[in-house]
């Protein structure tokens, strides 16, 4: 699958009327930072945090970013901080389809396909799928136009009930794994946009997968982490996820890609797809 820009934002924070006093001691209190500890980090001192947070001094843009940083704020959210603090913002937006990510594209695209035929995707900041390999789609047959039209968002279509959610053999486990995973990434980013994905996900029904002719409800398989058993014609799959990111990126958009690959967690999913996909 080519990647593709969602042109959705991840975030729709907007910087504060009060100034960035208030946003920034917003994050502060959300990593439960003491003032004082904050200063310490940031070479400074809690007079000064203390004067930034109530208005009565006005940081640099070198120390916005500096505390940003300490706070571990997203990219995202650091130049909203810059705005609010009367500056212009520091990190690029750079849309997906752009020339300049010419090279960031055709990287992602050789990675998930290496990885085939294990199953590998590409999703930005709310779970669209910019991305997919070959053993990933093999994965779409049966699955509705509605849930499959652009953007494709991984969670809608794992967790609908009309989705993967079916097919999958662990789904209460799978699911609140998945539920979990947003709710970390909503306190950690303050997406508005992701907050709106998680309550329309989180409401839908559970379908109760059908049991699985000839299996027993148990499984021996010792896996070494919690595994998505998915259906996939008439044979149970497992695989264990892994999520990478890049590592101090500079620009909004690249920020906000995460590269899912799953990892067969036994021998016969590895045959399986061996010979499905070769």
């Amino acid at each position: 699958m080519t990647i593709v820009a969602t042109g959705k934002a991840a975030s729709s924070a907007a910087p504060s009327d009060k100034g960035v006093g208030p946003l920034l001691r917003a994050w502060r209190e959300r990593r439960r930072v003491s003032q004082l500890e904050l200063a310490l980090r940031a070479d400074s001192s809690a007079r000064h945090i203390s004067f930034v947070e109530t208005g009565r001094s006005r940081p640099s843009e070198e120390m916005v970013l500096r505390l940003a940083e300490h706070l571990q704020v997203p990219v995202r959210e650091r130049n909203a901080l810059l705005v609010a603090a009367g500056y212009a913002p520091h990190y690029p937006e750079t849309p997906l389809d752009s020339p300049a990510l010419d090279a960031l594209r055709q990287g992602l695209e050789r990675l998930i396909r290496c990885y085939e035929p294990y199953p590998a995707f590409v999703v930005d900041a709310v779970y669209d799928v910019v991305a997919a390999n070959r053993g990933m789609t093999m994965f779409l047959d049966s699955i509705p136009e509605f849930l499959l039209r652009p953007p494709l968002n991984a969670m809608r279509l794992t967790l609908h009930p009309e989705g993967l959610a079916p097919r999958i053999r662990n789904l209460p486990e799978w699911r609140g794994h998945l539920l979990a995973q947003m709710e970390r990434e909503i306190a950690l980013h303050r997406s508005e946009p992701l907050r709106k994905l998680y309550e329309e996900v989180a409401a839908y029904p559970v379908p109760v997968p059908d049991p699985e002719p000839g299996r027993e409800p148990t499984d021996a398989v010792p896996y070494f982490a919690l595994p998505l058993q998915i259906e996939h014609d008439g044979r149970t799959l497992s695989f264990v996820s892994s999520i990478s990111t890049f590592n101090t990126p500079m620009d909004v958009t690249v920020a906000e890609l995460a590269v899912e690959t799953l990892l067969p967690a036994d021998p016969a999913t590895v045959k399986y797809l061996q010979t499905q996909l070769t």
